[in-house]
């Protein structure tokens, strides 16, 4: 099969609102919906395949069975899928967090670091994120500042709009802020250390844990790089590469590509619908939806009017 549709697992975040649901017709029965996770082999939270004689299977039990073939030789030296993708609903400020990287994660924590980027799929007016630091501090303003509560003083705020896209190398501190509707492509891992998150309790009624010690010890203390160059794609490394694609049904109404043996090709479908077909299977996509084609699937079509993000390692 060379078009696998997916189901993603999903999370209930305090921070979460409701537009997966509402506006992408995500499925889930639990308040807020926060993220889904759209393509996944993480055991925290796996996708599903929809159509076809597996379905109902995660995507990592099929590729159990069909083998690593299916992902392309340039996922082979990883020992674990390579890539997870989500869709972000903060109607609420996220925690202020930080990411290790995969010496200290594998180390500590026995999975990957986190490498991520987010393409900001919506933002409310006057929507704001954290991106590393303003200036750089030392550890013991670090720490005192998160003690005191005055650590956002020193962080670099980014005024955010539709079409923004960052890209978050670990160690770098961060948080996504309240009205904001983000696409995130990132590293296999479930790793977060959160620094600070403005006293809130969890259904508990426990202040949520923090994890400062740890984020002491990966956090770099500086302002963020900004000035990359990914060329042609929306972002690109050793773990990912994203492009963008916006068909609008007149005058560019297809875009063909090609699923080679190096990389399956993920289609995450941000707004509008069309059609997918590849190696004589069609699949119709609509917004929220998911679609995975595996490696050496060859020529693929996509058609319509949608916006979509293509994703390969």
């Amino acid at each position: 099969m060379a078009l696998l549709k997916l189901k993603p697992s999903c999370k209930d975040y305090l921070w979460g609102g409701t537009r997966l649901r509402t506006e992408f017709g995500i499925e889930y029965d639990r308040d807020p919906l926060a993220e889904s996770w759209e393509l996944s082999c993480h055991p925290d939270g796996p996708s599903y395949i929809v159509n076809g004689e597996y379905a109902g299977k995660t995507l990592q039990q099929y590729i159990d069975e069909k083998g690593k073939e299916i992902l392309g030789t340039d996922c082979q030296s990883f020992e674990q899928f390579p890539v997870l993708i989500k869709f972000i609903d903060a109607k609420k400020d996220l925690s202020i967090q930080v990411h290790p990287d995969n010496t200290y994660a594998l180390k500590n924590e026995g999975q990957y670091g986190k490498t991520e980027m987010w393409y900001v799929m919506d933002a409310a007016e006057g929507a704001s994120l954290f991106y590393g630091f303003a200036k750089e501090v030392s550890e013991e303003e670090f720490e005192e500042r998160i003690r005191n509560h005055t650590l956002t003083d020193v962080l670099n705020k980014v005024m955010i709009h539709k079409g923004d896209v960052l890209f978050i190398d670990p160690g770098t501190i961060h948080a996504i802020g309240a009205g904001s509707l983000i696409a995130e492509i990132q590293q296999n891992s479930n790793v977060t250390y959160r620094v600070y998150d403005y006293g809130r309790k969890g259904p508990d009624g426990k202040e949520r844990e923090l994890h400062v010690d740890k984020a002491l010890q990966v956090t770099k203390r500086e302002p963020a790089a900004t000035d990359r160059d990914f060329g042609p794609h929306v972002a690109s490394c050793e773990y990912f590469t994203v492009d963008k694609v916006i068909l609008d049904g007149l005058r560019r109404k297809k875009l063909t590509g090609e699923a080679d043996g190096t990389s399956f090709v993920s289609v995450l479908v941000m707004s509008g619908a069309g059609r997918i077909t590849a190696s004589g299977q069609t699949m119709e996509a609509k917004k929220g939806d998911s679609i995975f084609i595996t490696a050496g699937s060859g020529e693929y079509e996509l058609e319509g009017d949608m916006e979509v993000l293509l994703t390969t390692v």
